[in-house]
């Protein structure tokens, strides 16, 4: 398996959140982790990028451990993380946005140059509103500039984070066009998302965290088609977000 935890126990402060997870994620798959808040789904991510220490457990990215290693090894790796908000530079230019992705490969300007050209011509608000400060954009837009300034880095996988968080009905056909276009390109992706049906339909597997451990796992239309998950969640707050309502806030584990 490409991307595999085993075991993984993590949290913050003398709290543990993820409760001996597994996760097994097949190279070039989009899985989409759902669950109620608290679950510990963000925390998954954050644990994966080396942003948060395990207490315990394993993480293989195509056979090699990664488990408690600092977010820049694990970026070398191949893996990037897009946090859930705010992650644009508003006083700068989009441009300029993209382009802080490259910082690890900053020295060679003709590979940098290549790559930020290729993303203008497959996202055209890159190059559109190159040189507007990033803070002129919609939610939608900025968060398609988060995305590519991941994908200037060419990773092997990139972990999402509520990618649909605050976004209207057009800023998610906007945002879910960008996922789509780094699916087709290979890249593995693993996200977190609160609107549950959006988050499935797109993706090819799907997972399902409650308390801090995987409660399901399988082919993604299969879990959105299960009526046990459709009863917790896709009633009450989770139907009023797939009607087209703005999704709630990402998870409160942090």
């Amino acid at each position: 398996m490409f991307l595999r935890v085993r075991d993984l126990v993590a949290g913050y402060g003398f709290g543990d959140i993820l409760q001996g997870v597994e996760l097994d994620i097949g190279e070039g798959t989009v899985t989409c982790i759902v669950g109620p808040n608290g679950a510990g789904k963000s925390t998954v991510l954050r644990t994966i990028s080396g942003l948060l220490r395990p207490r315990r457990g394993s993480i293989e990215l195509d056979g090699r451990e990664i488990a408690g290693s600092s977010p820049r090894a694990v970026l070398e790796q191949g893996v990037v993380q897009v946090p859930q908000s705010n992650g644009v530079f508003p006083g700068m230019s989009v441009r300029d946005n993209v382009l802080l992705g490259a910082y690890p490969i900053r020295r060679d300007r003709a590979l940098v140059a290549r790559r930020y050209a290729a993303l203008a011509e497959k996202f055209p608000i890159i190059a559109e509103r190159a040189g507007e400060p990033a803070g002129n954009l919609s939610g939608g837009q900025r968060r398609v500039v988060e995305c590519a300034r991941a994908l200037i880095l060419q990773p092997r996988v990139v972990l999402l984070d509520e990618p649909s968080v605050g976004l209207d009905p057009m800023a998610l056909k906007l945002v879910y066009g960008a996922i789509e276009l780094m699916h087709a390109a290979g890249t593995t992706i693993l996200l977190v998302e609160q609107n549950v049906r959006i988050g499935l339909s797109r993706a090819t597997h799907g997972v399902v965290m409650e308390g801090g451990r995987v409660r399901m796992s399988g082919v993604a239309g299969a879990i959105l088609g299960d009526p046990a998950i459709g009863e917790l969640y896709l009633g009450g707050r989770a139907k009023a977000a797939t009607a087209g309502e703005a999704p709630g806030a990402g998870d409160s584990d942090g």
